[in-house]
């Protein structure tokens, strides 16, 4: 079964639309070397200052045989393009590889120089025209933070705002291998102590009981669609999947969810969404739980460079259609709350901070928990093609009864799980618009609870969509 989801994966990328991969628009044989490459180049300025993109264009070609490609002929070729692409009666498939074109150059640059604005501005402006609203947005709010003059900033805060009010289809798509140290999150303890007549006795656990590892695949995707109503607001209607499976079907697991609600645009910088929610997990081959419930969303940017947003959730959690006898007694709400923030510090230096709190309220009250957590990450871009990133992860959960024979007499079960995270990956490389991110996980529990303390290292060699 992993290596039958692989090749689905595998068929799903190559699927999927490339960056510049096409050819452009009557695209004549490969031209011969230049020889005035200055004279062509300023022969193409004159042409794009005058309007005739098209002509800017057929000139330009020849240059980008050259080896090195000049990066103000990239930067040319990638302006030229992304105007053609919105001549009137530019038919649409003309118009999309003209639009890829334009990318692919803007692309190639700040591959080398990731600190180029006025690069970063275009490949935005490429993005929206493109509809790749995500994308567009994360290189606008990086052009905000390159210290632009008022009158450009002013333009890119108009193309977040129609960003933001336009109706849309979204999409994200990805797949992974993914080794793993401790799969179940199960304690390496081979000796644990309980409670015979007031007395600690020790007892070996079988070695089968222990860790267990493997390399997994993993498979996620979701869309959403936005239905405009009125003028600030939007219907938000959307699904998610996600599965991830090991060898043989103990650890595999299936998450599907859906959602359904109003978006409000407050104003030109705040937003919030009410969601209908529901989401249903299988551990192995049976299901494990599904929830119902509703979910709040906020976002409000602060400063050109800060983004808030919040987020709180309730849900009604059932067990019921486990197979094991203790399902239900797990069933009762859940709810959790948290607050994140965006700083994006400079062009190439994204920061994120969180935090949140969570309750758990089944049936069972040795089951009855709290949570809180704290986090911390940086993105930083980098020449050459690398981004490379960084973060942890800081969660503290409080039980509200003992768990015997797994926790000392009169305490209650307390936890503290911690992780940290490392990425890298090199946009100069792709596969059909993708790159390749190679990310790192390690991840502790320390508890008072025997055998519920883990240690657990896991990777994952994922496809990534560049920019």
């Amino acid at each position: 079964m992993c290596f039958r989801v692989l090749a689905v994966a595998i068929c799903l990328m190559v699927a999927l639309p490339a960056w510049g991969a096409e050819e452009a628009i009557d695209a004549p044989p490969p031209p011969a070397p230049v020889e005035d490459a200055a004279g062509a180049e300023a022969d193409a300025q004159a042409l794009i200052d005058a309007g005739r993109f098209e002509e800017a264009i057929v000139a330009l070609r020849p240059l980008l045989a050259q080896r090195p490609v000049e990066p103000n002929v990239l930067f040319l070729y990638g302006l030229a393009s992304l105007e053609a692409s919105q001549r009137p009666g530019r038919a649409d498939d003309d118009r999309e590889i003209l639009l890829n074109e334009a990318i692919g150059a803007f692309h190639l640059m700040l591959v080398e120089a990731p600190g180029l604005v006025r690069v970063r501005l275009e490949l935005a402006r490429a993005f929206f025209l493109k509809g790749e609203d995500d994308l567009a947005t994360r290189h606008f709010e990086a052009v905000l933070a390159g210290g632009v003059p008022e009158a450009v900033a002013a333009n890119v805060n108009l193309f977040l705002e129609e960003i933001r009010s336009r109706g849309r289809w979204s999409f994200n798509a990805g797949f992974a291998l993914a080794p793993d140290t401790n799969i179940g999150s199960g304690s390496d303890v081979r000796t644990i102590y309980i409670p015979v007549f007031g007395q600690p006795l020790p007892f070996q656990r079988d070695a089968a009981q222990l860790t267990t590892s493997g390399i997994g695949v993993s498979v996620w995707g979701g869309a959403e669609y936005q239905v405009p109503l009125a003028e600030r607001w939007r219907l938000r209607a959307g699904g998610q999947a996600a599965r991830r499976e090991y060898e043989g079907s103990q650890f595999d697991q299936l998450y599907l969810a859906t959602h359904l609600g109003p978006r409000w645009l407050v104003d030109g910088n705040t937003e919030g969404s009410l969601l209908a929610s529901a989401r249903q997990r299988w551990t192995g081959t049976v299901p494990d739980n599904r929830e119902f419930g509703a979910r709040l969303e906020v976002a409000r940017r602060l400063t050109p460079r800060v983004t808030a947003f919040a987020n709180a959730s309730w849900h009604d959690r059932s067990y019921r259609t486990r197979s094991d006898r203790n399902g239900p007694d797990l069933d009762g709400p859940v709810w959790d709350a948290s607050l994140r923030g965006s700083w994006v510090v400079t062009p190439t230096v994204r920061a994120d901070l969180s935090a949140g709190y969570a309750r758990e309220r089944p049936e069972s009250l040795r089951e009855r928990s709290r949570s809180r957590w704290l986090g911390a990450g940086v993105t930083v871009t980098l020449p050459a093609g690398f981004t490379v990133g960084g973060g942890g992860e800081v969660r503290w959960t409080d039980f509200e009864d003992e768990w015997i024979p797994h926790t000392p007499p009169g305490e209650d079960r307390a936890d503290r799980t911690q992780s940290v995270h490392l990425s890298v990956h090199n946009r100069a490389f792709t596969l059909m618009g993708f790159s390749p991110e190679l990310v790192a996980v390690h991840e502790e529990r320390d508890t008072n609870a025997q055998l519920y303390d883990y240690q657990r290292t896991r990777g994952e060699l994922r496809f990534v969509r560049q920019f």
